[in-house]
């Protein structure tokens, strides 16, 4: 065969491989996996106390201090936040289920947002979202994917918005030694019709029945 009629036919099969690949990763779904709190913490600090992301910081520090789902961490607005207290409460209507949930905002989502403010002092206007990229719109779900994946690069394989709601109730469920009254209370935050879900969800019910091959 001629070289230049095989360079052709094999470029060409080359792409046909890559399109079939990305097209049967497509439909794809992963479970995200959940970061340790204290790693979270770190990074979300980094970010939050660095130049380059700030709002990526504080949307970590946020997001795995109350366990929302990212539509009603993304809807939130300054003046939601602005003058808060530790231990005050923050009412959200979940954008998922139209229902009020009441959140009690701790002195670490006070002192970020104190943070994050110091940053934007003069660059956003009243009643703005908090959320918002540098040309002033608010993160779609989709981006903070993609930038939330490169930020924690290395310490999962699936990351995603849904790995610091998990950070959240993986936090609840260790600090209260594990405890099956703590899963009951993460039931109802989480919305979740029972236990046996929000064991899935956490990935508790995977570490359980691998322990069995661990423990023959």
């Amino acid at each position: 065969m001629d070289k230049g009629i095989y360079y052709f036919v094999n470029l060409h099969t080359m792409k046909d491989a890559k399109y079939a690949l990305r097209k049967s990763q497509k439909g794809k779904t992963f479970t995200a996996d959940y970061i340790p709190y204290d790693q979270a913490t770190l990074k979300g600090n980094e970010l939050l106390y660095g130049d380059r992301q700030p709002v990526i910081g504080f949307y970590i520090i946020f997001s795995i201090n109350t366990g929302l789902r990212v539509s009603d961490v993304l809807a939130r607005r300054h003046p939601e936040l602005a003058g808060m207290r530790p231990g005050e409460y923050l009412k959200v209507t979940e954008r998922k289920t139209g229902k009020l949930r009441e959140i009690q905002v701790n002195d670490k989502i006070i002192e970020a947002y104190r943070q994050l403010t110091s940053k934007l002092a003069g660059s956003c206007s009243p009643g703005a979202y908090i959320f918002t990229s540098r040309k002033g719109r608010v993160y779609a779900t989709e981006s903070l994917n993609v930038i939330l994946k490169k930020v924690f690069a290395g310490y999962a394989p699936h990351i995603s918005t849904h790995s610091l709601r998990k950070s959240f109730g993986r936090h609840v469920y260790e600090t209260n030694g594990r405890s099956e009254d703590s899963l009951v209370k993460l039931s109802e935050l989480f919305r979740h019709t029972c236990m046996a879900v929000t064991r899935r969800y956490l990935g508790i019910r995977r570490e359980e029945l691998g322990s069995i091959y661990m423990n023959l």
